[in-house]
C-alpha cells in the first residue's frame, strides 16, 4: 500500500489547503472540520495549483484561483467553467491525528 503522512490533523487548519508532494505527485490536501480531503493539486484547465485557491467549505469544493474553475473534493469533478476535465481525487484519513494519503488508486479514475 502506498500511504504517505502528510502532516498532523492540527496543523493544517480547518477550511485550509496546503500542497504536498509524494511520488511525483502533486496533492492539495484539505481540512474541512474533522473532514480530510486529497485532490490532484493541478488545475484541468491549466497548469495552476488547486492549494492556492480558496476552499468552499459548504459545498466541499476547491476554486482555481486563475480562472475560477471549482472542483468537487469529493469526486474531483469540475463545477464550473472553464475547466471540463476532473483531476484526481484519492483516499484520504486520519490516523492517530496523522493525515494520511493513498496513492493506490484514485477514487475517480482519473489519471495518476
Amino acid at each position: 500500500m502506498s500511504a504517505h503522512v502528510a502532516c498532523r490533523l492540527e496543523e493544517l487548519a480547518s477550511g485550509a489547503a496546503r500542497r504536498f508532494d509524494f511520488e511525483g505527485r502533486s496533492i492539495a490536501v484539505v481540512r474541512i472540520g474533522d473532514d480530510v480531503y486529497a485532490i490532484g493539486d493541478t488545475c484541468s484547465h491549466a497548469d495552476v495549483s488547486l492549494s492556492e485557491g480558496e476552499v468552499l467549505a459548504d459545498g466541499k469544493e476547491i476554486e482555481c484561483w486563475k480562472h475560477g474553475s471549482a472542483f468537487s473534493l469529493e469526486t474531483g469533478e469540475p463545477l464550473t467553467l472553464p475547466a471540463i476535465q476532473p483531476v484526481p481525487v484519492y483516499a484520504a484519513s486520519v490516523v492517530d491525528g496523522n493525515i494520511v494519503i493513498s496513492l493506490d488508486t484514485t477514487l475517480n479514475g482519473s489519471g495518476s
